[in-house]
């Protein structure tokens, strides 16, 4: 406990207050921490030991929506990326994307769910879609925005040095371009879990947003929560393997040491 970040005491103390201010208003709505908790770990963490304590729930609905939300996030990362530098580079492609890509961003994903659902039906594909559809913008536009303000210096010195153009493009540019590649990538990784349990709500039969509105139609509100909890904690933890990984990629730039 001595090395306990100051920061993490909060936690305990606000854990503390929700819990006496709920059971002294007896809120039906805001149940205390104590029961989201047991819920939670009813729902899907009460699995054998052989399973990693996973419950037949949590194989049926937790692991399908990490699935969907890699696999969206991993594909708008690779399109955001490569199409941002190309943007980025290219001053003629710039020219004529730049409206679309502003189009594009400043539509809600969430509205465009209808569209996908007619275009790929209910199930993982719409999922994945509308993940999609909702992270490549971030990470497109600060990608373009890395590739396009390189130090001329850099490529000037790779010319100098007989660098052909694409080993600037691996050499030059994409590390120069890294910090505000991996600033995109950082911003995705929420919107992701976001679009993920948007998309669950509206066109699923598993999932966690799905279990969140079967709680919701038989008013289960300590499921609801449990549901909200885990969310949450999904999101603090992806969020914390990802600043790790940036921290250890980026540990060459002023700003990651």
């Amino acid at each position: 406990m001595r090395g306990l970040p100051a920061r993490w005491w909060s936690v305990p103390v606000a854990l503390a207050g929700w819990e006496l201010l709920t059971r002294w208003a007896r809120a039906v709505y805001f149940p205390p921490p104590s029961v989201i908790a047991a819920r939670l770990h009813e729902m899907w963490f009460s699995g054998p030991a052989t399973r990693l304590f996973l419950t037949d729930d949590a194989l049926g609905d937790v692991l399908p929506s990490l699935g969907r939300l890699l696999l969206g996030w991993s594909t708008a990362c690779l399109v955001g990326v490569v199409a941002g530098v190309a943007v980025g580079r290219s001053a003629r492609l710039s020219e004529y994307a730049g409206p679309l890509i502003q189009l594009g961003r400043s539509i809600p994903p969430p509205t465009l769910l209808p569209i996908f659902l007619l275009l790929f039906g209910v199930g993982t594909p719409m999922q994945v879609a509308a993940v999609v559809f909702g992270v490549t913008w971030p990470v497109l536009i600060n990608s373009a925005d890395g590739a396009r303000y390189v130090d001329r210096g850099y490529l000037e010195a790779a010319q100098v040095f007989g660098v052909n153009r694409g080993r600037r493009l691996l050499l030059v540019v994409l590390p120069a371009a890294a910090p505000k590649i991996f600033a995109g990538l950082r911003l995705s990784v929420s919107l992701a879990l976001i679009m993920m349990i948007v998309s669950e709500l509206v066109g699923s039969t598993e999932g966690i947003g799905y279990r969140m509105l079967v709680a919701q139609s038989e008013l289960d509100i300590p499921s609801m929560w449990a549901a909200i909890t885990l969310i949450g904690l999904l999101g603090y933890g992806l969020n914390t393997v990802f600043l790790r990984v940036e921290r250890r990629v980026l540990a060459w730039h002023p700003a990651g040491t």
